[in-house]
């Protein structure tokens, strides 16, 4: 196997899980199977108890392992089936170590970082070695070059370039290289600090990729490898996208950085096929019709929703339309009623979330949905939302909620699941992962997946009550989609109204953008009907 390392420096939120994500999708199209890991420094296990507005979106796998965002980028971009084994933290680490302290592995002796944690984060990435068929794995290091935090991850790679050989093992660097226009420059010197910073350590880079909004001319690709000590054809131009992510394998492709990873690794391959790729981001980048979706969030920050964005992107393309999002804060519409900002959109998505903080705005909003024959869209949070609507408003069980939100509701139409009641620890607890469902013949959500049984990647502990199922039903509120046993409500929907649908799992986590979700594209289908009306 061989292996490529990125790491970042300068600053964070670089984009090394899209660099990573992208050059996988360049050597995957050359032939090679490529895997994927991520190596985050914090000491949180994983990040499932992590605030959204602190770390961004929580991805879930298939087997139910809680990780890190750039995750999500590594399926979308190839055709990889991640599990557990390909997120590692601190965490993690620190854990599985003292675990083996106290079972008495070590035999007596002293543990510490070195060699004890590094001997670790080596078998965490010899795993692959052993256990998959791929040809390549690309392995991820949060974080920045210099933090305190990530020194251990550092030191093990380089014991594992000296173990594996230098001919086994690349390190690419992804930097920043501001242009200052009081200068009307590009500046390398944070770059040149940046590498300094990683030989101090041991490592040296082979490959530069340069962030930057200017192009990167040859007189800067010069000054950078003679002062990072690297050929001048390994420095490469990471210029910002125009207008998608999935730009960046075509822009990468043009800059050679997969032909130059094939030489150094001595690989003959075939250039990469880039041409049905580049057809998908065409129909992305120039859409005939243009569609404004309200999200109607509580968490400011645009990574805790990244995956709903790039699925709606995906649907945005296989529909010919450009997807304009307006983020509307749900506490906004607690205090100054829906129309206000609902008015101009063409359909309405309700996302997951956690607390009661913005849930009655997200009431408003899905009855002003209802109401007003808006196409609707739930994600988890959004199914109990339009539940506990549909209870209050249509069913009239006043005060109708989520023992999440009041626990002394007197209709708790959406209930904890019976086994998370006596759950103490917070980390890892909830109904995760790939789980089954059935769909009833007929319904919208029958149509749209186009067969009978689906798996879809679930995270949440509250749960439809089938105490109020019988009593919702009888007055229009359609269950479409159940656990295979019919106890868990899994899917719900409204007849006679354009397209309203919410879902208790995340479809988001499983849209790519040449494979784009059928939900989300049937909900952008009706959106597009609403416009012209």
């Amino acid at each position: 196997m061989k292996y490529i390392f990125v790491t970042g420096g300068v600053v964070s939120s670089l984009g090394k899980g899209l660099a990573a994500a992208a050059l996988g999708t360049l050597l995957e199209r050359r032939g090679l199977r490529v895997a994927f890991q991520k190596l985050d420094p914090y000491l949180n296990v994983d990040p499932g108890t992590m605030n959204p507005l602190e770390h961004g979106e929580v991805y879930v796998l298939a087997d139910g392992a809680e990780t890190d965002l750039d995750l999500g980028h590594y399926e979308r971009f190839t055709d990889s089936l991640l599990t557990r084994a390909n997120n590692v933290t601190s965490g993690q680490v620190y854990e599985t170590v003292l675990s083996k302290e106290r079972r008495g592995d070590y035999l007596g002796e002293t543990v510490q970082v070195i060699p004890h944690i590094t001997d670790e984060i080596k078998e965490r990435i010899l795993f692959f070695e052993k256990t998959s068929s791929a040809d390549i794995l690309i392995t991820e290091i949060g974080g920045t070059t210099g933090d305190i935090e990530g020194l251990p991850f550092l030191e093990a790679i380089r014991q594992f370039i000296l173990q594996v050989g230098p001919q086994n093992a690349i390190l690419m660097h992804v930097t920043l290289v501001p242009f200052i226009k009081a200068a009307g420059e590009l500046k390398t010197k944070p770059t040149q600090q940046s590498v300094a910073k990683l030989r101090e350590i041991g490592l040296q880079p082979q490959v530069l990729l340069c962030r930057t909004e200017q192009p990167l001319e040859r007189e800067v690709r010069e000054k950078l490898s003679l002062f990072c000590n690297i050929p001048v054809d390994a420095v490469m131009e990471a210029r910002d996208v125009e207008h998608s992510i999935y730009e960046y394998p075509l822009l990468l492709q043009e800059e050679g950085l997969d032909e130059k990873i094939c030489h150094l690794f001595g690989i003959h391959a075939p250039a990469a096929q880039m041409s049905q790729w580049r057809s998908m981001v065409q129909t992305i980048v120039t859409p005939t019709h243009h569609l404004k979706i309200a999200l109607i969030a509580k968490y400011e920050l645009q990574d805790a929703y990244k995956s709903i964005y790039e699925s709606l992107t995906h649907a945005g393309g296989f529909n010919d339309c450009g997807v304009s999002i307006e983020v509307v804060d749900a506490e906004e519409i607690e205090h100054n009623g829906a129309e206000k900002y609902l008015l101009h959109v063409s359909g309405i998505l309700v996302p997951g979330g956690f607390g009661d903080r913005g849930a009655e705005g997200k009431i408003k909003a899905t009855q002003y949905a209802r109401e007003h024959q808006l196409p609707y869209f739930g994600l988890c949070l959004g199914m109990q939302i339009a539940t506990i609507e549909f209870a209050r408003h249509v069913c009239h069980l006043e005060h109708a909620n989520s023992t999440e939100f009041d626990p002394v509701t007197p209709h708790p139409v959406i209930a904890l699941l019976e086994e998370q009641k006596k759950v103490l620890d917070k980390g890892a607890s909830m109904r995760l992962g790939s789980w089954p469902a059935r769909l009833r013949e007929g319904t919208l959500a029958h149509r749209m997946y186009g067969c009978h049984e689906i798996a879809e990647r679930h995270r949440h502990r509250f749960e439809f009550n089938n105490d109020y199922r019988q009593q919702l039903e009888a007055l229009g509120l359609v269950i479409s989609g159940t656990s295979l046993d019919g106890q868990l409500v899994e899917i719900i929907e409204i007849p006679h109204h354009p397209w309203f649908l919410a879902v208790q799992f995340h479809p988001e986590f499983q849209s790519k953008p040449h494979a784009p979700h059928p939900l989300f594209t049937g909900f952008l289908q009706a959106c597009k009907k609403a416009s012209q009306r």
